[in-house]
């Protein structure tokens, strides 16, 4: 028996692999990277973890995670499976979906009138949403201060898109996430707190921006106008922050940190 021979990758994807997974690397990279024949953009890139969890308890061991960088967007999509090969085909037609998406809508933009083809709220005259969508899940946990690589590191080590911590330094909620000129970006609840951040080894540029204090469905709204993947505000009615995410659903969930 032989294996399918998979198009040499059109577009740079960089594979990560934890766990006993053999050849899941070059199938992940071959199979993700056949979707840069959909556009041509030279600068982008792909991230893909593929991770089997060590409980045998779980349904499905191996999960699938991607982010794919295109246009200045971030597309990501994530799938679970018993085995490497069918998360990662789950994985690339998932993303494939969302790729597909982006190109529609970007071809849109320029065409007044038209919504973007995702499950995105319509948006009047005003610029406002006329539906923020559903917030169908709120998780809360305890976070043990940390620095700023081991933070990156449970990053790359889940696949996450974002990894919301508390900085050891400054004692300060943050989000480390992939973006900006070294690959990676800081944002604290303060960013007057900067000087503060114990050192790290890492590569990472520091987010100037303070955080918007909105309430929930504020922060609803922006997430969908904006269409990026996640929103680190500060929530009004419990001035603590808090990061608004989309799921692969479409509907959004909300991370806080445990109360002290």
């Amino acid at each position: 028996m032989t294996d399918e021979v998979q198009p040499a990758p059109a577009f740079a994807v960089e594979v990560t692999t934890h766990g006993e997974l053999p050849d899941a690397a070059g199938y992940a990279r071959a199979k993700i990277g056949s979707l840069g024949q959909l556009f041509a953009s030279p600068a982008s890139r792909a991230h893909v973890s593929v991770t089997r969890r060590r409980d045998p308890a779980v349904e499905h061991p191996v999960v699938a995670h991607a982010n794919l960088e295109i246009d200045g967007h971030v597309l990501t999509a994530e799938a679970e499976a018993d085995a490497a090969r069918e998360a990662v085909d789950m994985l690339e037609a998932r993303l494939r979906r969302r790729l597909v998406h982006h190109l529609e809508w970007k071809s849109r933009q320029h065409r007044p009138g038209l919504a973007p083809p995702w499950r995105s709220p319509q948006v009047d005259g005003a610029g406002v949403p006329e539906e923020s969508g559903h917030l169908v899940r709120r998780k809360s946990f305890s976070t043990v201060p940390c620095s700023v690589d081991v933070a990156i590191a449970e990053l790359e080590l889940f696949g996450y898109d974002f990894h919301l911590f508390r900085e050891i330094g400054s004692g300060a909620a943050a989000v480390v996430y992939r973006g900006g000129p070294t690959g990676y970006r800081l944002a604290l609840v303060a960013p007057a707190l900067a000087p503060q951040v114990a050192p790290f080894e890492r590569l990472v540029t520091v987010s100037p921006h303070p955080l918007p204090c909105l309430t929930e469905d504020q922060a609803l709204e922006r997430l969908a106008l904006l269409g990026t993947p996640f929103l680190f505000f500060v929530e009004a009615s419990e001035g603590r922050a808090g990061v608004l995410y989309r799921r692969l659903d479409g509907d959004f969930g909300l991370i806080t940190p445990a109360a002290a």
